[in-house]
C-alpha cells in the first residue's frame, strides 16, 4: 500500500502522540510527522510531501506548497479563518478541508450548565454566601427568583452536533422545541420531542415563538450581526440567551444594551468579541468593549465549553478521515462547503 503521510502542524502532548500513533498503527500504511522544529522553512519541507495536514493556522504559502495534499484537518469546529486560503487553494488543488465536531457532547454539557446556572442564579447566590450573606427565601432576594425550565419554548438556532446534544440533554424537562436550521433539504434525523421547524427566512418568526435561545450556527459572513436590537426585542422581557457559537453572531452593542435595560432577562455567553484583550490599568483583562462583568443577569465564561480538552475521545473523527485517506476514499466526516463557510 502507498505509505500516508500525515502532519501536525503543532506541538501535540505525548498523550495525543500516543493515542493517534495506537488507533492508526492498524491501517499499517500511516505515517505521522510531529515536527519538534516547528519554523515556517521546516513546516513547508514536510508539506512538500503530506497527503494529511492537521491544525488550525495554515498559512497559505504552506498550503499551495502541499502539492500532494488530499485534507486538510481543521480539529475544531470553527473554520471562517480557513475560508479566504482555501477558496484561492481549489483553483490549483482537490485538497478537502474537514472541521471536527469531537467536542459537540462537551460542549453541549457546558451550554446546559450554563443556561440552568443562569435560570437558578447560581453564581449570584455562590459569590453572596461568599461574602457571608445568608439567605434561603426568595423574600429577601434582591437578585431574582429562580425561573422554572417547565413549559419554556426553546429556540435551537441551528441543529449541528452541538445543539442535537443539547436537545437530547434537555427533552425531559418538558418544554417545547423550536429548530432553525439553514436547510432541511435531505435532513433524515429523529428528534427526542416533538418540534417546530423553522427555515433561514423565517428567523423573526421563530424568535416570536421562543423564549430561551439557544445559538449553536458557524460564523459566516452572513451570521455575523445575525441577532441585534430587534431580534432581541422578539425573544421578549422573560427572554433568555445562550451563545456557544462565536461572539459576532450576536452585535454586542446591542446585546449589552438588552442585558442592562432588561429587553431580555439573560445571557449566558462563552464566546466573545475579543480574544487578544489588553491589560488595563489594574492589569485585568477584558473579551469585550461592554463591560458585561458588571450586569447581575448574565453567566460569564472564558470559552471553554468544549472542556475537558485532553478528552482523547475527541480525536476520533480525525482518525477516521485519516483512515479514509490511507485507503484511498473520499466520503470524509464534516467537509466544509467553502461557498457556505462552514
Amino acid at each position: 500500500m502507498t505509505e500516508t503521510k500525515v502532519l501536525f502542524l503543532w506541538k501535540a502532548d505525548i498523550k495525543l502522540i500516543n493515542h493517534l500513533n495506537s488507533s492508526l498503527k492498524k491501517a499499517g500504511n500511516v505515517k505521522t510527522i510531529f515536527p519538534k522544529n516547528l519554523s515556517k522553512t521546516n513546516l513547508i519541507r514536510h508539506a512538500k510531501d503530506a497527503d494529511v495536514i492537521v491544525g488550525w493556522k495554515p498559512d497559505m504559502e504552506l498550503l499551495l506548497n502541499a502539492k500532494k495534499l488530499k485534507l486538510f484537518v481543521n480539529p475544531g469546529t470553527g473554520v471562517k479563518h480557513q475560508i479566504k486560503n482555501f477558496r484561492e487553494l481549489r483553483n490549483v488543488s482537490k485538497a478537502v478541508l474537514v472541521n471536527g465536531h469531537g467536542h459537540s457532547y462537551s460542549t453541549a454539557q457546558h451550554t446546559v450548565a450554563m443556561l440552568l446556572s443562569l435560570m437558578n442564579r447560581i453564581v449570584i447566590h455562590h459569590n453572596r454566601m461568599k461574602d457571608g450573606i445568608w439567605e434561603t427565601s426568595d423574600d429577601e432576594d434582591i437578585y431574582g427568583s429562580s425561573v422554572k425550565l417547565k413549559n419554556r419554548n426553546i429556540g435551537l438556532l441551528g441543529y449541528g452536533a452541538i445543539n442535537k446534544n443539547v436537545h437530547r440533554f434537555l427533552s425531559g424537562f418538558e418544554n417545547n422545541f423550536n429548530i432553525l436550521k439553514y436547510s432541511w433539504k435531505g435532513f433524515q434525523g429523529k428528534f427526542p420531542t416533538p418540534v417546530r421547524k423553522f427555515s433561514s427566512k423565517q428567523l423573526h418568526e421563530f424568535l416570536k415563538e421562543s423564549d430561551i435561545l439557544i445559538i449553536a450556527i458557524p460564523h459566516t459572513d452572513l451570521t455575523e450581526n445575525l441577532i441585534k436590537e430587534k431580534e432581541l426585542k422578539l425573544l421578549g422581557k422573560t427572554g433568555l440567551l445562550v451563545n456557544v457559537a462565536r461572539g459576532k453572531i450576536v452585535n454586542e452593542i446591542d446585546l449589552f444594551a438588552a442585558l442592562k435595560n432588561k429587553t431580555i432577562a439573560g445571557a449566558a455567553l462563552d464566546v466573545w468579541y475579543n480574544y487578544k484583550p489588553e491589560k488595563d490599568k489594574v492589569g485585568k483583562m477584558f473579551p469585550a468593549a461592554k463591560p458585561f462583568g458588571k450586569l447581575e443577569n448574565v453567566i460569564l465564561s472564558p470559552h471553554r465549553a468544549a472542556s475537558p480538552f485532553e478528552d482523547l475521545s475527541r480525536w476520533d473523527e480525525v482518525i477516521e478521515n485519516i483512515l479514509k485517506v490511507s485507503i484511498g476514499k473520499k466520503d470524509f466526516i464534516n467537509i466544509v462547503n467553502l461557498d457556505r463557510e462552514y
